[in-house]
């Protein structure tokens, strides 16, 4: 996008949003997360009495920042969260604590990945890999529709085998 008048060009937010049900795969996975550290805690309190009052009080804590990071993360991220293919390149906006803004040239894509791992095939979303000839590395588009992955990830590749050129 130009700025009128100077010809220079202009940052702008990538235009799609990722599906609304990403919100409950972020959730899903921060509960998850939140388990993973709250159970061993359970065990060390039943399993050594002596230290049941430490970890009551860390198992509170640990509940405490879970529950905050089950309700605010997830609606943050798909707030923020966006992608976008246009004929010259790959926008991606990802991210909650720190954002990262990254551009591809489509010239420079290598290989497009679709991922689905259990809780995302569960919710019907998928994640696209697109890999550059970049150090920055991979750009990812987390918590899309299976089928709009697909529909991105063959439109990619077509658009790079168009190009014809090597992208290393």
């Amino acid at each position: 996008m130009t700025t009128p008048g100077t010809g220079e060009r202009r940052l702008r937010a990538p235009a799609h949003r990722v599906s609304p049900r990403a919100r409950r795969w972020w959730a899903l996975r921060s509960a998850l997360g939140t388990l993973a550290l709250l159970v061993p805690q359970v065990v060390v309190a039943l399993l050594f009495p002596r230290y049941g009052q430490l970890m009551l009080l860390t198992g509170a804590a640990t509940v405490v920042v879970g529950v905050v990071h089950l309700l605010v993360v997830p609606r943050w991220r798909y707030a923020l969260h966006r992608w976008e293919i246009t004929d010259d390149a790959v926008h991606t906006l990802s991210g909650w604590l720190r954002l990262e803004w990254r551009i591809a040239p489509i010239s420079r894509v290598q290989t497009v990945d679709t991922d689905r791992g259990p809780l995302q095939r569960l919710l019907g979303l998928s994640s696209v890999t697109v890999t550059t000839a970049s150090s920055s590395g991979a750009l990812t588009i987390d918590g899309l529709e299976a089928d709009a992955a697909v529909t991105l990830a063959d439109r990619l590749t077509r658009a790079t085998e168009h190009l014809g050129e090597d992208a290393t």
